[in-house]
């Protein structure tokens, strides 16, 4: 197998808040994450160049003949030929940024510790007129979400598919892709549009409309009458209810109940409460703007549409409203009536009616009993980088210092 090394560029910490708790390369986009997409393309086992408190959660390995990539590159099979095509110390470049090399072990060795490496032999991809994808921002995540599950859903063309209960209506062009073990009853799958795909042992309940592209991960739930729009993925073991259009929930999180949600991008161990809703456009149709973490400002979007972006382990209470463009952190608590602020720090407990912070060790204490009721532990790992969150982030929680 082919060694692959993914690296965070110094482009990263746009992607926050969704990757304070994981690498770039470990954040789903369409069906699969973006190391399981390139393990499969280049027929390797990936690992990690990430952020220092990362790293022993996601370690790297080095070996003899190492393809390293860029972690924000998303394949297709012209950026991958390319790739594979590569000899030692030869290059990808896209202007000044690195794209992928191939290099070997004491290369790779000199090029982490910023000494001089043999002189690489780059191509210059953003000179060409093709078309190749990558995440800059999350709103990217959701605007590729559709192109990258009928791009993800190739890798499937060699699997049969489980047979559809005569129970389920399903019409389009698109194929309909059920592995083994899903529960299917009285629903409808409309392919029309892209395909759908639906998980090991994961289930749609009876009166849901569910409009492709769609994927739904292993142990995934669909909630009855649902209704679930176009360029939606949801990761393992999600609880899925209400009305949903172009959005990404990572893993392991619910939006269980009736509400709106569009345009949006959820991480791992959410939780939304009953009657959420998340604005997508504002009233006055005006471009949507949100926080970076880098500028430390609102910046534009360049779209009409986007909802909310929450980090890992963030919670809402029932009838929550949240404004256009809102980012909420990691391990946050949101909660009362009236709309909160468009940009919630990390460790933040309250609402509208103001914050305090949340206690850490109670945030703790709250990680691994959700973790816990999917059988998942929640680890010394785990905890030393919500403990980094913490303290990192504290300059951006203003009320600790009032």
């Amino acid at each position: 197998m082919n060694n692959i090394i993914l690296f965070d560029d110094e482009s990263w910490k746009d992607l926050l808040p969704l990757c304070l708790t994981r690498p770039v390369a470990d954040l789903r986009v369409g069906l699969f994450r973006i190391s399981e997409k390139w393990d499969h393309y280049l027929n390797g086992e990936s690992s990690y160049i990430t952020k220092d408190y990362l790293a022993e959660k996601y370690p790297i390995k080095i070996s003899s003949d190492n393809y390293v990539i860029n972690s924000r590159w998303l394949p297709n099979d012209r950026l991958v030929s390319l790739i594979k095509n590569l000899g030692y110390n030869d290059a990808l470049l896209d202007g000044d940024n690195l794209v992928a090399v191939r290099i070997d072990e004491s290369q790779f060795q000199l090029l982490v510790n910023n000494k001089d490496i043999e002189e690489l032999k780059g191509i210059d991809i953003g000179q060409t007129k093709e078309t190749f994808s990558k995440i800059s921002r999350p709103d990217d995540i959701f605007k590729l979400n559709g192109s990258e599950i009928i791009n993800d859903f190739k890798i499937l063309k060699d699997k049969k598919s489980a047979a559809l209960p005569t129970t389920v209506n399903s019409f389009g062009t698109y194929r309909i892709f059920v592995e083994e073990g899903a529960d299917l009853k009285h629903c409808s799958l409309n392919a029309e549009n892209g395909p759908i795909y639906i998980g090991k042992n994961a289930s749609i309940m009876e009166g849901s409309h569910i409009r492709g592209p769609f994927g739904l991960g292993e142990s995934s739930v669909v909630k009855m009458g649902s209704k679930i729009y176009e360029d939606c993925s949801f990761g393992p073991y999600c609880k899925i209810g209400g009305e949903i259009s172009n959005s990404v929930f990572q893993g392991y999180s619910n939006k269980a109940h009736d509400g709106y949600l569009g345009n949006s991008v959820i991480g791992e161990w959410c939780n939304l409460g009953a009657g959420t809703n998340s604005s997508n456009l504002k009233n006055n149709y005006a471009e949507v703007k949100l926080w970076n973490y880098t500028t430390k400002k609102f910046e534009n979007t360049g779209s009409q549409f986007c909802g909310l972006i929450m980090g890992d382990h963030s919670k809402c209470g029932i009838n929550v409203m949240f404004n256009t463009g809102t980012v909420v952190g990691v391990s946050a608590n949101v909660f009362g009536s009236g709309y909160p602020r468009n940009y919630i720090p990390s460790y933040s407990w309250g609402g509208s009616a103001g914050y305090k912070t949340f206690d850490f060790e109670k945030a703790i204490e709250l990680a691994e009993i959700v973790m816990k009721r999917r059988s998942i532990d929640f680890t010394a790992q785990d905890k030393i980088i919500l403990e980094h969150i913490f303290r990192s982030t504290s300059d951006f929680r203003t009320w600790e210092n009032q």
